[in-house]
């Protein structure tokens, strides 16, 4: 008892959050704190901090443990706010802590029907808009908290529960007053999809289908009806240029992931970025990277928004390192390709065309003997996330033996 009413002071105690929409834009500028799943909307993953550096980096030393108690792997990246820390961990479980210290302020656990047996228990992390945080649970839920008490505010159902179909993985992505999810289950046999919730009430206000059904726009690149299972899940966080008021998101592989022979065609919008309309959910443009994917080589990896010069001319610019182990440079107005180069080992194509289509090599998809193809299934790279240095102008990846530069030049060493 006396645990519980000292947790419930601490959550008193707690100033309430207001974090606006215009902190969330101009987030760089608070380097003390990390606002977004990362730590601002263009996700370059950077700060310009001095308090550590090459002379002292040897002194780092644990300051505080917190065990969360929950089992499985933890792939959250935590939200920072004025000195509080939000994270999350699997099967839908939320703490605030204090930065400073560990202290857990409060902890919320998600009460799902006994029914439900997850596909995944793996959670990356929230959203912050005002007072409220946002996440989602493992059965496809989208859940609102208040921030300073852990409370649920609301709770949106993104699918109907199905056994061993949809369910979601992702930080959310808030956006003026909406909150952006996508779907993950692209190997379950679902029809991806982003949509778009009021953050107040937890109103859907629109839904992108990542996967177009005959009659619809780029319906035609799938054979019969095998669009309506194909995959094209949503389950990495995207990005957002508030100037061009565009979303960019990296969709994941078509399904089956390893079998296209009902599924014949390029399969959009699979393995491509989308650039969306936050407003009204409509596409803007696409670029695919990967057409007829048979490697499960999915294009949900970060797609970080730089301004930059490009051949003598300031661009906007959105780069990835693809999970098909080629980096690429796009205009992020208008999707135009400009540059692609491995950036890891890959024995899979000759090269891209003018277009960024690959020019693929004979004797590279999957057969029942096996096939002997780099990169593996895991990709050049993953959902780790990479980060960009303006001083230094490259790219590096978590998951790649090598930085990228992003000026025509060669890579980086």
């Amino acid at each position: 008892m006396k645990i519980v009413c000292a947790l419930l002071l601490l959550a008193a105690l707690m100033p309430a959050q207001n974090v606006t929409y215009e902190r969330l834009v101009n987030s760089l500028k608070e380097q003390q704190n990390w606002l977004t799943y990362w730590g601002d909307y263009s996700a370059v993953r950077h700060r310009d901090l001095k308090q550590i550096d090459t002379e002292n980096v040897k002194n780092l030393r644990a300051e505080w443990i917190y065990q969360t108690g929950e089992s499985g792997s933890n792939e959250a990246v935590p939200l920072v706010v004025d000195g509080v820390m939000y994270v999350t961990a699997g099967r839908g479980i939320a703490m605030a802590l204090d930065g400073g210290t560990g202290r857990q302020l409060w902890r919320y656990k998600y009460s799902a029907p006994p029914d439900h047996k997850f596909v995944s228990s793996v959670n990356r992390g929230m959203a912050i808009l005002g007072n409220s945080l946002f996440m989602v649970t493992p059965d496809s839920n989208l859940l609102a908290l208040d921030a300073k008490t852990g409370r649920l505010l609301w709770q949106a159902e993104m699918a109907p529960w199905i056994p061993g179909t949809h369910y979601a993985t992702l930080a959310p992505l808030v956006v003026k007053d909406k909150v952006l999810v996508g779907i993950s289950g692209g190997e379950q046999g679902v029809r991806g999809f982003i949509d778009a919730y009021d953050a107040a009430s937890g109103k859907r206000l629109w839904r992108f289908w990542t996967i177009p059904l005959k009659g619809e726009p780029g319906g035609d690149t799938w054979a019969g009806d095998s669009a309506e299972r194909g995959g094209g899940p949503a389950w990495l966080t995207g990005t957002y240029d508030p100037k061009l008021n565009l979303t960019y998101w990296g969709i994941g592989n078509p399904g089956p992931d390893l079998y296209g022979g009902d599924r014949k065609g390029d399969n959009l919008y699979s393995c491509s970025l989308v650039a969306l309309d936050p407003d009204t959910g409509k596409l803007k443009w696409h670029f695919q990277f990967s057409p007829h994917d048979l490697h499960d080589w999915d294009a949900s990896e970060t797609p970080m928004l730089l301004d930059l010069e490009w051949r003598g001319k300031p661009r906007k610019l959105v780069v990835q390192a693809n999970r098909n182990a080629f980096f690429y440079v796009l205009d992020r107005e208008t999707g135009e390709f400009l540059m692609g180069k491995p950036f890891e080992r890959q024995t899979w194509a000759k090269g891209l065309d003018d277009k960024g289509r690959p020019v693929q090599l004979p004797n590279s998809d999957p057969t029942p003997e096996g096939t002997r193809v780099c990169p593996g299934l895991a990709g050049g790279a993953n959902w780790m996330a990479p980060s960009y240095n303006p001083q230094t102008k490259c790219s590096i990846s978590p998951c790649a033996s090598s930085a990228m530069s992003t000026t025509p030049n060669p890579p980086c060493t």
